[in-house]
């Protein structure tokens, strides 16, 4: 494989000093891009998910037409439910994915197939090893897989929730099923990251959508150990990089932290100088501008970038990102002005720190 022409965002991982910040955007590769909604014309959700080739295209698209510091595998977090034995439907205008048949006892998370679940995700390895080649170096190829809770959280309620009952349900009254499910996720989904990084991926990402739902003492309880021992067999199978977001978690910082996890992600709702403060030099922080300040005007979206990009200071490991994923309907240029601001806007305040 090609050395990496662009290395920025793994040093900025492992707290290393870099040039300039990295920039990549969750939900990179997705419906704002006019180019990916010519080919996902071509074919539903899931067939682009586990076509390789298709993967491929519109996960390179976003480096190619915004210029992001790195590329994120095209797929989605509940493959790894789907491959244990759940059926997964995404139907276009029917609210999100679900599982028609979702867990509701013991004995339906005694049939999930934890064991076979990473051997049969082959079209993800072969959509990474696919792209890390036409990449050809240019910039590092992120992989990902959704926590534990957040599998759980879809899995138990059929899908997505407002108020997340049935799961929670589960957690109060049947907290040891919970822990059964939550350990089968683990296990599964710590194998899939590490066959992962076989296939191409510079770094791997962990999110915990739902993070934020749960009570600190249960997110303490049901969500980051299972992630911690995600990272554990990462780290002992792989040599990258791992990211943490757990999206919410906002009272939870020294803990993730002490995760094992090399960069947190962070939503928009916190200050990421207090929390660098607050962390010191544990762990690198990605993140974390409001994706709605993409619909502002660019002028405004430059003065965003610089906040951020000041309040986090001339230190060493910061990613710019979203607080969440791009939403659909920001216009790709507003996209490309966000990413050219952190490009230029960290290489003045890096000037500025050396006057």
């Amino acid at each position: 494989m090609p050395n990496l022409k662009n290395d920025l965002l793994l040093r900025a991982a492992r707290r290393e000093p870099t040039e300039r910040t990295p920039v990549w955007m969750m939900r990179q590769a997705g419906r704002y891009l006019p180019e990916y909604r010519a080919v996902r014309a071509k074919a539903d959700f899931l067939t682009l998910c586990k076509t390789p080739e298709l993967a491929a295209e519109v996960t390179i698209q976003p480096v190619d037409l915004v210029g992001v510091d790195a590329a994120i595998i095209f797929s989605d977090i509940l493959v790894i439910p789907e491959a244990m034995g759940m059926e997964l439907l995404v139907e276009e205008g029917k609210g999100g994915p679900r599982f028609p048949t979702p867990l509701r006892s013991t004995a339906d998370i005694e049939k999930l197939d934890a064991a076979a679940a990473p051997e049969r995700l082959q079209y993800v390895y072969d959509a990474l090893s696919t792209t890390k080649k036409q990449l050809d170096g240019r910039v590092p190829l992120i992989g990902f897989a959704g926590a534990p809770w957040t599998l759980a959280s879809y899995a138990v309620e059929g899908g997505g929730s407002k108020n997340f009952e049935t799961v929670k349900g589960m957690l109060y009254d049947a907290p040891e099923a919970l822990h059964a499910l939550l350990g089968k996720l683990a296990d599964a989904t710590a194998e899939y990251l590490v066959l992962q990084t076989r296939a191409g991926a510079d770094i791997v990402q962990i999110f915990d959508t739902w993070a934020g739902i749960l009570s600190k003492d249960a997110f303490l309880e049901f969500s980051l150990p299972y992630m911690m021992r995600i990272i554990e067999h990462v780290k002992a199978n792989s040599d990258v990089p791992v990211i943490m977001f757990a999206k919410g978690a906002n009272t939870d910082f020294p803990e993730l932290a002490a995760s094992g996890a090399d960069v947190l992600g962070l939503d928009w709702t916190v200050d990421i100088g207090e929390v660098r403060d607050a962390v010191g030099t544990q762990v690198a922080l990605q993140g974390n501008m409001d994706p709605v300040a993409l619909y502002s005007s660019p002028e405004s979206i430059r003065a965003e970038v610089r906040r951020i990009l000041e309040y986090f200071g001339n230190n060493p490991g910061h990613i710019f990102n979203l607080g969440h994923g791009i939403l659909p309907t920001v216009p790709p240029a507003h996209a490309k002005a966000m990413i050219d601001a952190v490009k230029e806007i960290s290489v003045e305040i890096r000037a500025e720190e050396q006057e």
